[in-house]
């Protein structure tokens, strides 16, 4: 396996339990998952996408950050994603959407 360019981390609000219970996963986070996925491959990017526990961020879920970089991402949605996708094709963060 290559090594990815880019490591989507998408918070889905898992527990220690594994159960998803905080904001993120409530706003849709999973469903940012399948589409990303989807996406990542019609794009032909070299990437990976993992859910994870909360990043700490609750009152701006739904929260992603892709490394190696570290751009984080608040309130994603579908209508973001594209815009951070656009960007991440030419190799460059969607300035207007990091969070600051």
């Amino acid at each position: 396996m290559r090594k990815p360019d880019y490591h989507f981390l998408v918070c889905n609000s898992f527990r220690v339990s594994g159960v998803p219970q905080g904001v993120c996963n409530k706003k849709g986070a999973v469903d940012l998952l399948g589409y990303l996925e989807n996406e990542i491959a019609d794009r032909g990017l070299n990437a990976q996408v993992s859910s994870t526990s909360c990043l700490k961020i609750c009152e701006h879920g739904p929260a992603m950050v892709i490394y190696p970089a570290g751009w984080w991402y608040n309130e994603v949605d579908i209508k973001k994603l594209d815009t951070i996708l656009e960007a991440l094709e030419n190799g460059q963060p969607a300035a207007e959407l990091l969070a600051t």
